[in-house]
């Protein structure tokens, strides 16, 4: 922002400036004047529009559902990542409190017992002071007896997710804090359900529940018994389907891209 202005105010450049907030809290004073600057604003969702100024447009983020897209047969995709287990449950994303790993780990310390079949994966790293936080999580997988059915694999190679996403049965989102969220897009886009917390854009996402749970923020028991729910429906080939027709029609990345160009063409117009 402080180069485009510079750009736009000092140097007369014949340029606007569009600012996409997602930021679901007030920011601090200094980019609060940034932002009041720039010609418009994206939000990414309704409650991010609640905290800038100078909103043109809420335009969700979106997932390529080219790259994204669901395994003609899930049983073979899982079998070929080699974790065991006839189906996988996973979460992806920064090993800490506020990603809510430890609720996660604590929802499939209730679930995997329940369900023979099941294997669960913490996907992403702990950096620095976060690694005493990961080893305490492992010791607790350790001491239920579940260290080879709920495994910690680190990150994950970008160019890889799309494939170990098709691959799951389940993803499983429960931070306690969330700008946005693109997980469980990616995984909407592979036919795959999630259960998420009551964060980031996860109630839209869930489309009122027909493809996904939103549950409390903080409620393991919860987020267990909404995985179970989603595992043991019938119906889990209608309910992929629907996961994807969502993700295509209402957040794919061309969708984004439509709404973010009519801004900037509407900028434009103004002269």
């Amino acid at each position: 922002m402080r180069s485009a202005l510079w750009l736009r105010d000092v140097r007369g450049a014949n340029i606007r400036i569009v600012f996409t907030s997602a930021a679901q809290r007030l920011h601090s004073a200094y980019p609060r004047w940034l932002i009041r600057q720039m010609d418009a604003v994206i939000a990414t969702t309704e409650r991010a529009a609640e905290f800038v100024p100078h909103v043109r447009a809420v335009v969700p983020h979106g997932v390529d559902t080219d790259v994204f897209s669901p395994a003609t047969n899930r049983g073979a995709a899982w079998e070929q990542l080699g974790f065991g287990g006839t189906h996988g449950i996973a979460t992806v994303g920064r090993i800490r409190p506020e990603k809510g790993t430890d609720l996660f780990v604590e929802a499939m310390l209730r679930l995997l017992p329940e369900r023979p079949g099941a294997v669960a994966l913490v996907i992403g790293r702990a950096g620095g002071k976060h690694e005493a936080f990961l080893t305490k999580l492992k010791a607790q997988v350790e001491a239920a007896g579940l260290a080879e059915r709920l495994l910690f694999v680190g990150e994950y190679p970008a160019a890889d997710l799309p494939k170990l996403m098709r691959a799951l049965s389940l993803v499983v989102q429960l931070p306690r804090y969330e700008g946005y969220g693109m997980v469980p897009l990616e995984a909407l886009a592979s036919g795959v359900p999630f259960v998420g917390s009551d964060a980031g854009y996860y109630g839209a996402f869930s489309n009122g529940g027909r493809v996904g749970k939103v549950v409390p923020l903080g409620a393991a028991e919860a987020a267990a018994q909404a995985a179970r729910s989603l595992l043991e429906r019938e119906d889990q080939a209608a309910l992929s389907e629907a996961a994807r027709h969502w993700a295509e029609h209402r957040f794919s990345a061309r969708a984004e891209a439509d709404g973010i160009e009519a801004v900037y063409n509407a900028l434009w117009e103004r002269g």
